[in-house]
């Protein structure tokens, strides 16, 4: 008999659903506000993101079911004990996470940032030329769950998609290339957008350097809906403020939450949002976190295979 704790807010209906996967379970349901060090102590089983810094406290722990599909905090070494199983929610995010992105790509494209900045000063100005998906050359970095449905997204509209990936691989029907990450530089020159979505390992930490700004086009458009630590936030500052790229639509920033006092704030040609595209927000992205925590608690409990293994060398999933 395992002790499942389960830290995500799930309803009535999400528990029947988790009882049923592990029928033979004893369940707790808290909080990562609210958990106590005994509830850890007693845990074979946990779904969903504890605090990486309270799991030494799990004496019994043989898997952690996160809610995020990012990792980076919980592959760390000492974290989680040697042998202990993680899984994350690839899956789940991808329609949230890339429209919102997409969202931010088309309002800066068609200059929309501009016209509220102008309606909050009652303001009736021509902001003059746009730019349309279909034109467009999209370089996707890091096309996984979330990065090919932006693809696909993309493609709907017209564009054309330039995947970047870590691993060499046959190019998805979503993109029109593909290329492994040692290329970036190459294919950078060539994108009117780029949008990343890399995890936030130190593998990837600022993979955006003044260089790479510079082989942008100038009227590039830049978008971050992965890690913040992707690039560092003076760099990108400085590219927007010199004009080496157009705008920026932003959703994660170094450090969050982003100071009042940055000078990114200020900029026109920049649309942040406080890392709002996935968590809980469209509600279909917590009904899927449930249905994978189900899934793979339904084959812990019976010797099947778990989906979303992470890879503790690389933090991304296996």
């Amino acid at each position: 008999m395992k002790n499942v704790l389960v830290v995500i807010p799930v309803r009535e209906g999400h528990k029947e659903k988790l009882e049923k996967a592990g029928k033979d379970c004893v369940f707790v349901y808290s909080s990562a506000e609210s958990i106590t060090n005994e509830e850890l102590e007693r845990a074979n089983v946990i779904i969903g993101n504890v605090p990486a810094g309270r799991l030494g406290a799990c004496r019994e722990l043989e898997w952690l079911q996160l809610n995020s599909a990012g990792a980076d905090g919980y592959v760390k070494p000492g974290v989680l004990k040697a042998g202990v199983i993680l899984t994350n929610a690839t899956g789940a995010y991808h329609k949230a996470v890339a429209e919102h992105m997409f969202a931010l790509m088309l309002m800066l494209q068609k200059k929309l940032h501009l016209y509220r900045d102008n309606q909050n000063k009652s303001l009736w100005a021509d902001e003059g030329e746009v730019v349309s998906v279909s034109d467009c050359r999209v370089l996707v970095v890091g096309l996984g769950d979330i990065g090919q449905h932006f693809a696909r997204l993309t493609k709907a509209f017209g564009g054309y998609v330039i995947g970047v990936k870590r691993r060499k691989s046959p190019c998805p029907d979503c993109a029109d290339e593909l290329y492994t990450s040692e290329k970036l530089n190459e294919v950078l020159p060539s994108a009117d957008v780029v949008v990343s979505f890399l995890p936030g390992m130190e593998a990837n930490r600022h993979i955006y350097t003044e260089e790479s700004f510079r082989l942008m086009k100038k009227t590039a458009v830049f978008l971050n809906g992965g890690r913040g630590n992707a690039v560092d936030t003076a760099v990108l500052y400085n590219a927007l403020k010199n004009g080496e790229i157009a705008a920026a639509g932003l959703d994660v920033t170094e450090p969050e939450p982003l100071p009042a006092d940055n000078p990114l704030w200020r900029l026109p040609n920049v649309m942040i949002t406080p890392h709002i595209s996935g968590w809980y927000h469209l509600p279909e992205t917590f009904e899927r976190i449930v249905d994978i925590a189900a899934e793979n608690l339904a084959a812990y409990t019976t010797g099947g295979e778990l989906k979303n293994i992470v890879d503790f060398e690389t933090g991304y999933r296996k």
